[in-house]
């Protein structure tokens, strides 16, 4: 071979080893930014950012979950409450921080109500978020005053007939989950009852108590005691299935509202396009915490389940919920004052 076709060979060969460099070196990225997401994650703190101030029901599912992580991952799972404009403020900061998976919203139900209420949300409540898993459910109880002659859901509804427009259920506001429960109802019973707002569910339910207003959708966390206690009589919960924690009180649906099931539910995002590797180390975990007996049993001393469902299934429930309270909000004239 002559000196010129030796350089030529030589030039091509090199060619092709650039051109291979270049490959390797433009895969390496999007691999080690895999592997990094699915194998390292979570090498810092994670923060479970709360809409709610502490003490609250979302609070506490917040922190039985966090402390149990940090149990299991090596790394400390922090809450920090981010309470104000019924949560947006917390999730509006999870919506624009950065997609690693060390800023994770935890949510209640009323996350679902809130785009039927207010206009000009500063974020998206579905397309802004990578869904994790919904947590936790836990259904209301529809209670009376002891006093009250009704003893069951049909014989409230037959009452309320007889009488339109003069039975009062109270709520925590005007929006609120306690409300919402209350619309659902008339809806599906087609009955007319008067709507009472109080500032928050506990004065809502002190004036149930003390007779000053008819009934009320009332947490199970919240009136479980009372009506354990003998200060409250319980018609019905408003879950799909009937409570553990009282499993002799009917659901309002089989005790003839077809169709009606509603609850409090606890669920946990993350910005939007965050790894799928992340989110499904997330998912795992939060699975993992829901599944020790300490967990589970704290849980259901209160009146809540356990859940722990796939990012997909959790998509899909939450659209659902916005749905479902859009509809009715608009049916109600649901207003904010």
């Amino acid at each position: 071979m002559d000196a010129a076709g030796q350089i030529h060979r030589t030039e091509t060969v090199s060619a092709r080893i650039v051109v291979a460099l270049v490959a390797i070196a433009a895969c390496a990225p999007a691999h080690a930014q895999g592997k990094g997401a699915d194998t390292v994650y979570p090498d810092k703190p994670v923060r479970f950012l709360v809409g709610q101030s502490p003490g609250g029901a979302t609070d506490l599912v917040a922190r039985a979950v966090a402390q149990k992580m940090t149990e299991n991952i090596g790394q400390s799972v922090v809450v920090d409450n981010r309470s104000g404009a019924s949560g947006s403020i917390a999730a509006a900061m999870v919506a624009k921080s950065t997609p690693d998976g060390y800023n994770v919203l935890i949510v209640s139900s009323s996350y679902s109500i809130n785009p039927s209420l207010y206009s000009g949300l500063p974020f998206d409540p579905v397309k802004d978020f990578s869904m994790v898993t919904l947590i936790a459910e836990a259904p209301f109880l529809l209670v009376v005053n002891p006093a009250t002659p009704v003893k069951s859901v049909g014989e409230l509804i037959a009452a309320a007939k007889a009488k339109p427009g003069t039975l009062t259920f109270g709520s925590g506001g005007i929006g609120s989950s306690g409300q919402m429960a209350g619309e659902l109802f008339k809806y599906l019973a087609g009955v007319q009852l008067i709507h009472v707002p109080y500032k928050g569910a506990g004065p809502a339910l002190v004036d149930v108590i003390g007779g000053q207003v008819g009934m009320t959708f009332a947490s199970v966390i919240s009136s479980l005691g009372h009506v354990r206690s003998g200060k409250l009589k319980v018609l019905g919960v408003t879950s799909a299935k009937r409570a553990r924690a009282l499993p002799d009180i009917p659901t309002i649906a089989e005790s003839g509202v077809k169709g009606y099931a509603t609850t409090t539910w606890y669920g946990a995002l993350a910005p939007a396009n965050t790894h799928t590797g992340v989110v499904q180390k997330l998912n795992s975990e939060i699975k993992k915490a829901l599944a020790a007996p300490e967990v589970g049993e704290h849980m259901a001393k209160d009146g809540a389940e356990p859940v722990g469902n796939t990012p997909a299934e959790f998509r899909d429930f939450l659209t659902a919920e916005i749905s479902k309270w859009r509809d009715l909000v608009k049916h109600a004239g649901v207003r904010l004052e």
